[in-house]
C-alpha cells in the first residue's frame, strides 16, 4: 500500500519480497553484464570494452604498443568502471597463448606463465591488439552491430562486436555467476570454420555426425591427449558433457640403461609447477612407486619434465599411476552456456554455429546497407559532377553572376535541376577537376558505384549470395590463421583399475589378537629347514597374532566375522607399516558391537561353484559362490552361527569333492560334499561331524588326487598323511585318529591338503616366522605323532599355518 508522507509517495513490502527482488536483480547483473560470454561474438563485457577501447587508442597490430595501465585506463574511466585489477585481468588472459587457443591480444613484457607466476604490474607490460584480435572488431563502424551508453550515458559502446572469427568456439569461455556456470573448451580455428561452410552448404540437412567428421573435438592450446569421445559427443549433442584430458608422455631410454618419461603437454589449465610438486609428494608418501628422480627441462621453447624411473621399474605402470593420481591426467567438464538475446542458454554444438552464422548473417547484411547507401548518395554525387563538366561554361557564369553561394546553390538547382547534394558538390569542385583527366577518373568512377550498388542489392535480395559473402570471408579467414590441431583425440578411453596401478607382489596379511589388520612382503621370509625357530617379523608390540594368509597385492582378501558376515578387501590397500600395528579392522569395514574377525581367507576361488564353511562346533554349510560376489563396507551375511560358535575354516569347493574334517583333539572325519546342500545365506548349516563337549574343530580340507594332508600341533610338531587312510564316511560321524597327541604336541592346530612342492609359513603368538618346504615334511601314518616342524620359545606356540604355492599362494 502507498502513503504519503515529507518526501513523497513510500512503496510497502514484506522484507522477503523486497529482498527476493533485489536479490534477482543483482543475479541477472552477473549474468549479464559480467559471469556469462554472449553467444555472438564469445566475449564478457570486460573482454568487448578492452578491444574496442584498444582499437580506439589505435593499437592495432601494426602499430607500436602502448602501455598497459593506458589501455587500462581508458576501458576503466569510458566503459568498465569496475576497478583495474579486473580489467587487467581479463586483458592478461587475452594474451596468454596457454589460456587462450589464438590470443585476442598481442603482449609485450611479463604476461605470466604456465607455471602460474603472475604477470607484471600493468605499468611494466604493453600491448596492442593481435591480428585476429583486429578481426572480431572488423566493420564495426559500418553500423553492424546495435550500440548502447555507457556506465554514465556520456558515450556509447558496441552490445556485441562484429567478430568475423568464431570466438565463442575457438577460444571457449568459462565463468561462474549466481546459480549457473559455463565451461566452454576452445576448438581449432580451420575446423570450426570447415563446420561452419558445412552447416552454410546443407542448412537444416546437416546432422551431428556430419559435423564431427569435419570437427572431431576441442583443441586446447596446451596440446594434450582427449582419450574417448563419447564426453565430445554428449557435449556437442545436449551442451554438456565430460572430456578426459592427458598431458602427452614419451618413454625413452636414457644411458646406462635407464627409462624415463618425458613430459611434453600438459592438460589444459593445470599449472605444470603444482603438478610436479604432486608428484614429488605422491613419491614421498608412496602413492608414486618406481619413481628415482624428478627434473624440470622446459625452456622458452617448450614443456619437457624428465621422471627419471628405477631400473626394475615398469614405465607402463607407472604412467598409469600418474595419469591416476596426479594432475596429469584431468576431466575438462564442458558447460555450453552463453547469453542469446540476454536469455542465458544451454546449447548444443550445432546451435552455436547457427547462432554465429545468423550473427555474420546480420553483420553482412547490415555493412552490406550501409555500404549501398553510402555507394548510392557518392553515385548521385558523381553524376552531378559529370553533367556539370558537359555544361561547365554555363556553369561558371552563372556562378561568377551570383552574389553568394546560397544564390549559386539555388541557380543551380533551378536553371540546371541539380539537387541540393549535387549543387553544394558542384560548388565545391576544385578547378583542377576540369580537366580531361579528372573527367576520365570521375566517369570510372561512377561505373563502378554502380557496380558496386548492383552487387549490394543482389546481396540483400539473394539469400544465396550472402551466405557466399559470408563463407568467402570465413574461408580467408581459415586461410590467413588457420593452423593445425594440437590436441589429438584417441578413440578409446580404457578405465584403469586400481589394481593396475600397482605392482603384483606375494605379501602376508597378518590379523592380531586386538585386530589389527597389516601386510608384509612375503620375500622377506625364506625358505628354511625343518626344525628351526624361524624369524621375527609379525610380532606387534604388547599384541600377539591371530592368524595370516599368504596372497598378493592384486587378490581380494577375506575376512569372514564373528556375527557371520564377510568383508572383502584388497591387498594392496592393506598398511605396510615398517614398524607398528597397522590399522584396525573397524577402519576399513563398519563392525558391529562385539563383531570380531574370526577367519580370513584368501580369494583363491578359480573356477569353484561353492564355498563351504565349517564351525568350531562341527557345523557345516555349502554356499553358492556369487553370494560373495560385490561385496561392501557393509559386509554381507553369508552363515547363521549359534551363539558361542564360529567359523573355523572356508573352503571353494567344486561340488564333488570329499572332505576331511578334522578336530583339535586329532579326530578326522571323511565324507562326501554332496552329502550338504547348497543353503541360501541365512541358513544355520548341519552337523558335519560330532565332537566330544571339549573339542573343536580346526581342520575342513578338500581332498585331491596326488595329495597328501599335513598335520600341525600347537607345539610344533607335524606330519604328512595320505587320504587313502582315512575311509569314508557319512557326516555327522566321530571319525578316526588322525595324529598321537600328548603333553608334547599339544592339540591340533589345523589340517591342510598339500603336495610335495608346496611351501609351509608357520607363525607363532609372538610373531616368529618359519617357512619350510613340505618334503622335508616326513610322511607318517594316521596314528603317528610326526616330527617337530619348528621349535618354540618358552611360552611361544603355533597360531597359524599358510600354504605358498608356485602358481598361486592359498591360506588354507
Amino acid at each position: 500500500m502507498a502513503e504519503s508522507s515529507n518526501i513523497g509517495k513510500v512503496l510497502r513490502l514484506p522484507i522477503e519480497e523486497e529482498i527476493k527482488l533485489s536479490y534477482l536483480d543483482y543475479a541477472m547483473s552477473v549474468i549479464v553484464g559480467r559471469a556469462l560470454p554472449d553467444a555472438k561474438d564469445g566475449l564478457k563485457p570486460v573482454q568487448r570494452r578492452i578491444l574496442y577501447a584498444m582499437m580506439e587508442l589505435g593499437l592495432r597490430s601494426n602499430q607500436p604498443y602502448r602501455k598497459s595501465a593506458r589501455i587500462v585506463g581508458e576501458t576503466m574511466g569510458k566503459y568498465h568502471p569496475h576497478g583495474d585489477a579486473a580489467i587487467y585481468d581479463a586483458m592478461v588472459r587475452m594474451a596468454q597463448d596457454f589460456s587462450m587457443r589464438y590470443p585476442l591480444v598481442d603482449g609485450q613484457g611479463n604476461f605470466g606463465s604456465i607455471d602460474g607466476d603472475p604477470p607484471a604490474a600493468m605499468r611494466y607490460t604493453e600491448a596492442r591488439l593481435s591480428p585476429l584480435g583486429e578481426e572480431m572488431l572488423r566493420d564495426i563502424n559500418e553500423d553492424t552491430v546495435d550500440w548502447g551508453p555507457n556506465f554514465d550515458e556520456t558515450l556509447q559502446e558496441p552490445l556485441v562486436l562484429p567478430s568475423l572469427l568464431p570466438n565463442l568456439l575457438v577460444n571457449g569461455s568459462s565463468g561462474i555467476a549466481v546459480g549457473m556456470a559455463t565451461n566452454i573448451p576452445p576448438h581449432n580455428l580451420s575446423e570450426v570454420v570447415d563446420a561452419l561452410c558445412l552447416l552454410i552448404d546443407r542448412g537444416e540437412d546437416v546432422e551431428l555426425g556430419d559435423i564431427i567428421e569435419v570437427m572431431p573435438g576441442p583443441d586446447f592450446p596446451t596440446g594434450g591427449t582427449i582419450t574417448g569421445r563419447e564426453g565430445i559427443i554428449n557435449a556437442y549433442r545436449t551442451g554438456r558433457g565430460k572430456i578426459v584430458l592427458r598431458g602427452r608422455v614419451s618413454i625413452e631410454q636414457m644411458k646406462r640403461g635407464k627409462t624415463s618419461l618425458i613430459v611434453t603437454e600438459i592438460p589444459y589449465m593445470v599449472n605444470k609447477v603444482t603438478l610436479i610438486e604432486i608428484i614429488a609428494r605422491g613419491v614421498q608418501e608412496g602413492h608414486l612407486t618406481g619413481i628415482a628422480d624428478l627434473r624440470d627441462e622446459s625452456d622458452r621453447d617448450g614443456i619437457r619434465v624428465v621422471i627419471e624411473l628405477q631400473r626394475d621399474a615398469d614405465p607402463h605402470l607407472v604412467l598409469k599411476q600418474l595419469y591416476s593420481r596426479t594432475p596429469l591426467q584431468t576431466t575438462f567438464g564442458v558447460i555450453n552456456l552463453a547469453l542469446v538475446n540476454g536469455v542465458p542458454r544451454e546449447l548444443g554444438l550445432i546451435e552455436l554455429l547457427k547462432i554465429f552464422l545468423d550473427h555474420r548473417r546480420d553483420v553482412v547484411r547490415r555493412r552490406t546497407n550501409y555500404r549501398l547507401r553510402k555507394a548510392e548518395e557518392r553515385a548521385h554525387i558523381v553524376e552531378g559532377l559529370v553533367k556539370a563538366l558537359d555544361m561547365i561554361d554555363e556553369i561558371i557564369a552563372l556562378i561568377k553572376r551570383s552574389k553568394d553561394a546560397q544564390e549559386a546553390r539555388v541557380g543551380l538547382m533551378d536553371n540546371f535541376g541539380f539537387t541540393e547534394l549535387q549543387a553544394q558538390a558542384i560548388l565545391d569542385m576544385r578547378l583542377q577537376r576540369l580537366t580531361n583527366l579528372e573527367r576520365s577518373k570521375l566517369e570510372e568512377e561512377l561505373r563502378h558505384l554502380l557496380k558496386d550498388i548492383e552487387m549490394y542489392h543482389s546481396i540483400l535480395e539473394n539469400p544465396s549470395v550472402l551466405d557466399s559473402v559470408v563463407k568467402e570471408e570465413l574461408t580467408e579467414l581459415k586461410r590467413q590463421y588457420g593452423d593445425a590441431r594440437k590436441t589429438e583425440i584417441v578413440d578409446e578411453l580404457v578405465e584403469v583399475a586400481d589394481d593396475e596401478l600397482i605392482p603384483e607382489e606375494d605379501i602376508v596379511v597378518v590379523l592380531s589378537k586386538d585386530g589389527y589388520l597389516r601386510r608384509a612382503s612375503l620375500g622377506d621370509y625364506h625358505l628354511q629347514g625343518r626344525g628351526g625357530k624361524g624369524i621375527k617379523g609379525l610380532k606387534q608390540k604388547d599384541d600377539e597374532v591371530e592368524m595370516f594368509a599368504a596372497t598378493t597385492t592384486h587378490h581380494d582378501i577375506f575376512l569372514f566375522t564373528s556375527k557371520g558376515r564377510v568383508f572383502a578387501i584388497k591387498g594392496y590397500l592393506l598398511p605396510e607399516p615398517k614398524n607398528g600395528k597397522g590399522k584396525h579392522v573397524s577402519s576399513f569395514f563398519t563392525l558391529e558391537e562385539n563383531e570380531r574377525v574370526v577367519a580370513i581367507k584368501e580369494d583363491t576361488m578359480h573356477g569353484a561353484r561353492f564355498v563351504f564353511f565349517a564351525t568350531e562346533r562341527g557345523i557345516a554349510k555349502r554356499l553358492d559362490v556369487s553370494e560373495l560376489a560385490n561385496l561392501t563396507r557393509a559386509g554381507r551375511r553369508v552363515i547363521t552361527l549359534d551363539d558361542g560358535d564360529f567359523i573355523a575354516r572356508v573352503r571353494f569347493t567344486s561340488g564333488e569333492d570329499e572332505l576331511l574334517f578334522v578336530s583339535a583333539k586329532g579326530q578326522a572325519l571323511r565324507t562326501s560334499e554332496q552329502e550338504f546342500r547348497p543353503m541360501g545365506r541365512q541358513a544355520r548349516g548341519v552337523r558335519a561331524i560330532r565332537l566330544s563337549e571339549s573339542d573343536v574343530l580346526v581342520g575342513c580340507e578338500p581332498l585331491q588326487e596326488g595329495m597328501a594332508i599335513l598335520f600341525i600341533s600347537e607345539k610344533g610338531v607335524g606330519k604328512r598323511t595320505s587320504f587313502d587312510e582315512f575311509p569314508l564316511h557319512h557326516r555327522g560321524g566321530s571319525g578316526v585318529r588322525a595324529m598321537r597327541l600328548s603333553s608334547r604336541t599339544g592339540s591340533l592346530v589345523g589340517a591342510w591338503s598339500v603336495t610335495e612342492d608346496d611351501e609351509v609359513m608357520i607363525v607363532t603368538s609372538k610373531g616368529r616366522v618359519t617357512r619350510i618346504a613340505v618334503r622335508n615334511v616326513p610322511v607318517l601314518s594316521r596314528t603317528a605323532t610326526g616330527s617337530i616342524l619348528v621349535r618354540l620359545d618358552q611360552g611361544d606356540s603355533v597360531a597359524d599355518i599358510t600354504i605358498v604355492r608356485d602358481d598361486a599362494m592359498e591360506e588354507v
